[in-house]
């Protein structure tokens, strides 16, 4: 049974339980970064939780696809280990907005597309797959048994013909986990303020980081997203659009204590491998994330076994690297992805992408 409606972009919001899976299925890339940003700096959960929110609807009703809202991850895993403070990472945030907006509505991200190469932007995407693994095991080693019983479970349901389910009986447990270990949390609708309390503060190690993430978005958030959008959902989504869309986001979220938001290829990838195909997924995600914002004041997300979540990040970073590699054909352009792929996850995905684009150019200079 489903329910459909109309979007701006002439395409079905559906709402069903493939949608739902899909949805599911794109947070486990989410939640694991805000719950550790939660636990380690001074950010308030409830609050970014909402702005995820907010925009998952947003841009799932405006695109009519299940395109992924995530955190910017070089920003928030410098914010994490504690290179970032929460006023530089909102300062990084806002800069990388400001530029992503700019870039967006000159069209200058689609003119970048045609400079780098399809084959650099394939080797983000490899790149990308193979940090959600490392990420994976690294979350799985917190907990081996229930990493290997959500596997089993996954794993098992794939069998049988219900991958989609997977994701939703491996969660439910994980939840039911959380509340023995939390008890029920108590309902607390967050406070309209604004953070960080001083304001955001520029500083050398935020430009550093904002250089870094901008690398890392526009490769993979951007152009490859659109790469990914044409690739799974025969969808011709400008990445110029969406460079806008995330400079608008953040823009918008940071003042009011969200935090650097993105779409992403992985996000992307996670979505369709669980079943999501238009941007109910989004409508469906953002509900449940601020329903989520409502006791995340509580332990109940600290207490969520997250190696159940890097039992399910294995699945999609499985699907985006076979994305990656699929449509490659010549052993030049293999040669590119893989190398762009063990770069970015060895040293910096916006490393591999510089890196990339040079030796593409001088591979396609030795052609001519």
């Amino acid at each position: 049974m489903s329910y459909s409606v109309g979007s701006p972009l002439d395409t079905d919001l559906e709402f069903t339980a493939s949608e739902l899976a899909g949805a599911l299925g794109d947070s486990v890339t989410v939640l694991p970064l805000l719950v550790a940003l939660g636990a380690t700096t001074s950010v308030s959960l409830p609050h970014v939780l909402v702005g995820f929110g907010v925009f998952q609807i947003i841009w799932g009703i405006y695109y009519g696809l299940p395109l992924s809202v995530e955190p910017m991850k070089a920003l928030v895993g410098l914010a994490i280990v504690g290179t970032l403070t929460y006023a530089e990472l909102a300062a990084a945030g806002l800069v990388a907005g400001g530029v992503l907006l700019t870039v967006g509505r000159l069209g200058l991200v689609g003119r970048l597309q045609r400079v780098v190469g399809e084959p650099v932007i394939r080797g983000v995407q490899l790149a990308v797959a193979l940090l959600l693994l490392e990420a994976a095991v690294d979350l799985s080693l917190a907990n081996v048994p229930i990493a290997v019983a959500g596997l089993a479970v996954v794993g098992l349901l794939a069998l049988v013909g219900y991958r989609q389910a997977s994701v939703l009986v491996v969660l439910g447990l994980g939840g039911i986990a959380a509340v023995v270990t939390a008890g029920v949390p108590t309902p607390a609708v967050p406070a309209l303020t604004v953070f960080p309390a001083g304001g955001p503060s520029v500083s050398a190690a935020a430009l550093e980081g904002t250089v870094a993430q901008l690398g890392m978005t526009l490769g993979n958030a951007a152009i490859a997203t659109a790469l990914l959008c044409g690739d799974l959902y025969d969808r011709d989504v400008s990445p110029d659009t969406l460079a806008t869309s995330m400079g608008v986001t953040c823009l918008t979220a940071i003042p009011v204590g969200g935090v650097p938001m993105c779409h992403g290829s992985g996000g992307l990838a996670g979505k369709y491998a669980f079943g999501a195909r238009t941007g109910g997924a989004n409508v469906l995600l953002g509900i449940g994330y601020l329903a989520l914002a409502v006791v995340a004041g509580g332990a109940l997300l600290t207490a969520f076994p997250l190696a159940v979540l890097g039992a399910l990040l294995v699945v999609v970073a499985l699907e985006l690297g076979r994305a990656a590699f699929e449509p490659v054909a010549d052993a030049r352009s293999l040669a590119v992805v893989a190398g762009v792929g063990v770069v970015g996850l060895a040293i910096n995905v916006g490393v591999a992408f510089a890196l990339g684009t040079v030796v593409f150019w001088v591979l396609s200079r030795q052609r001519e």
